[in-house]
C-alpha cells in the first residue's frame, strides 16, 4: 500500500507532537555538541559547562533560601535544561544511551527504596 504524502506529513507531525523521550532528545541534543574538539577536550568543555550550570541552579536557589527571592520557574526550567543538554553529551561521548540510564537509575532507586523514600530505609540501606 502506498501512503499520499499528506498522509506521510500528517502522521510525522503526529510522532513529533508526542513528548520528547530521552532518546530523541540525546539524539537532537547531538547536533550541537562541539564535535571539532578532540575527545578529552570534548569531555572537559561538557564537564565544566555542566558544573557551570549546576552553579546557576545553586545560584538561583541561594537567593530563594537567603535572599528572599522567589524561585524563577521559567530560569530554573532552562537552566535545567542545560544540565541535561551536558550530562546527554557526557553520555553520548562515552556511546551510553541516556534512556538506559534513566531507567537504570529508576531500577536502582526501586531497589534501594521500595516503598518509597524515608529516612529509615535512607539510613540502613548499604552503600
Amino acid at each position: 500500500m502506498i501512503f499520499s504524502e499528506s498522509l506521510v506529513e500528517l502522521v510525522i507531525q503526529a510522532f513529533n507532537a508526542q513528548k520528547l523521550n530521552f532518546f530523541t532528545y540525546q539524539e537532537k541534543s547531538k547536533r550541537t555538541m562541539n564535535t571539532a574538539l578532540e575527545t578529552k577536550d570534548q569531555l572537559n568543555n561538557y564537564v565544566f559547562g555542566l558544573v557551570g550550570e549546576v552553579g546557576e541552579v545553586v545560584d538561583l536557589l541561594k537567593k530563594f533560601f537567603f535572599h528572599g527571592h522567589e524561585v524563577d520557574s521559567t530560569r530554573l526550567k532552562s537552566e535545567l535544561g542545560d544540565i541535561l543538554w551536558y550530562v546527554s553529551a557526557v553520555a553520548s561521548l562515552f556511546n551510553l544511551d541516556l534512556q538506559e540510564i534513566a531507567q537504570y537509575n529508576i531500577e536502582k532507586l526501586e531497589k534501594r527504596y521500595p516503598e518509597g523514600f524515608s529516612v529509615e530505609a535512607s539510613k540502613g540501606r548499604e552503600k
